[in-house]
């Protein structure tokens, strides 16, 4: 019974992907015939970023609770009920927890302390959600095709420096988390702040060194587009057809720049201030900075959370893991007679493929969140300057050298490949600790004579 209610949700979750990509070009192509070129743009900016960005991180408070009690052997959120007939016994997988906590949020008072400085204190959590949700302004989650016999990009906007853009809007959320700790006019806000102002900063640096690599080897720092970051990750390092269908090694950044993609996991998952980074607002250590805050205000910052979950797994699945593109087939499917006259239907097939690979970095994050315990402040702070930076210069000088030697990146791909191995060999030949040893198999103690 459980294994058909979990193929039952999944088939349920690819079909709304599938039709909510498929209503957002079809209400595209409609604005680009009946109103102006580009306004394909509006209906982006409705769909994907407040029903897909927005639902999914909504309903994301729910599955990092279920996904967490499933790896602790518990039952997790089934308490809350809808008091209706046929409904009143019926736990709904949790989701009457969702209403709950946003009918809480809204209803909940919202008071300002008397000392705080009342405009920053306002101010502080629109800076901490908005800069964050308006980076999936450049992500591309779909192809541009023609619907309705005009061209619909599946993106809210495509600038020419898409990247500098994301590490620009991503560096602005740091101003909302000091403010917030100096505004409350609380000392322990105020440390939590400084705290998580510092972790923000060491690891922007490392985040931006983490894809430098991918802006040489690509040369470019657009995102979508013919010349693009993601469109030029469709083309394969080593490619064989068979009968028409194509497969290779595509040109995928985490196999051209797998330390890159690494330096890009650690750097991004810090930014984003959860577990095991999460040591600015951890309560057995210290007061988070935004303690003082209640009500929506309070909500805005744990919204931008998950919001910065679900934008980070899109900035990683286009940059490193081909955005809508697979690995394989992807001539051979976007030449089908079947796609080529109902271009809708192959733009609402990539789109969720696109939003797959979404959810799957996504389920990782939240695998790390309740895997691995706490850093202390000290090894955060080695990991971003000592590590991270160093490697991310290492990166790109090898890349350079590499892009210098072979411009066609086979090299670049052929050590990405043998340095993905050589990791792979390290974590599994790794020592397991004694604490996996079965009850009862302990080493002997050393005798004393």
């Amino acid at each position: 019974m459980r294994r058909l209610s979990i193929t039952v949700a999944f088939v349920t979750i690819l079909a709304s992907l599938f039709g909510g990509m498929a209503l957002a070009y079809a209400l595209g192509g409609y604005l680009e015939s009946v109103w102006y070129k580009g306004a394909s743009a509006l209906s982006n900016l409705v769909v994907l970023m407040l029903v897909f960005v927005m639902v999914i991180a909504t309903l994301l408070t729910l599955a990092e609770r279920k996904w967490s009690a499933l790896m602790q052997n518990r039952v997790g959120p089934n308490r809350a009920r809808i008091h209706l007939p046929g409904l009143r016994n019926r736990s709904l997988a949790g989701i009457p927890h969702i209403i709950s906590d946003v009918v809480k949020m809204l209803t909940k008072e919202s008071f300002i302390p008397a000392a705080a400085n009342r405009f920053f204190y306002v101010i502080a959590p629109i800076l901490s959600f908005a800069p964050v949700f308006t980076l999936f302004a450049v992500i591309p989650a779909g192809p541009t095709l023609p619907i309705f016999g005009h061209e619909v990009a599946m993106v809210v906007a495509n600038p020419s420096f898409g990247l500098l853009y994301l590490f620009a809007l991503a560096s602005l959320a740091v101003f909302g988390t000091a403010l917030a700790g100096w505004a409350s006019n609380n000392k322990f806000s105020l440390m939590g702040g400084v705290r998580a102002a510092s972790q923000m900063i060491s690891y922007e640096i490392a985040l931006g060194l983490s894809a430098v690599g991918l802006m040489m080897a690509f040369a470019s720092i657009q995102l979508a587009g013919t010349s693009g970051i993601m469109e030029q990750q469709a083309q394969y390092l080593w490619k064989a057809d068979v009968s028409g269908f194509d497969f290779g090694i595509p040109a995928w950044g985490i196999l051209i720049q797998p330390i890159g993609f690494l330096l890009f996991f650690a750097a991004a998952f810090a930014e984003t201030k959860r577990p095991p980074f999460d040591m600015t607002e951890c309560e057995s250590e210290i007061i988070g900075y935004f303690v003082e805050y209640s009500g929506m205000r309070f909500g805005m910052f744990m919204v931008a959370e998950f919001v910065e979950i679900i934008v980070f797994s899109g900035v990683v699945t286009t940059l490193f893991l081909g955005g809508y593109h697979l690995p394989f087939g992807g001539e051979w499917f976007a030449n089908l007679a079947f796609f080529k006259a109902y271009p809708l239907v192959y733009g609402a097939t990539m789109g969720m493929v696109f939003w797959v690979k979404v959810l799957l970095v996504t389920y990782i994050q939240i695998n790390i969140r309740w895997t691995y315990v706490r850093f202390r402040y000290d090894q955060i702070e080695k990991l971003g300057w000592k590590i991270l930076i160093p490697l991310g210069i290492v990166n790109i000088f090898v890349t350079g050298a590499l892009l210098l030697l072979d411009t066609s990146m086979r090299t670049l791909g052929a050590l990405g490949i043998l340095e993905i191995l050589l990791i792979f060999i390290l974590i599994s030949s790794s020592p397991k600790s004694s604490l996996h040893k079965p009850i009862g198999q302990t080493e002997a103690l050393p005798s004393h004579h």
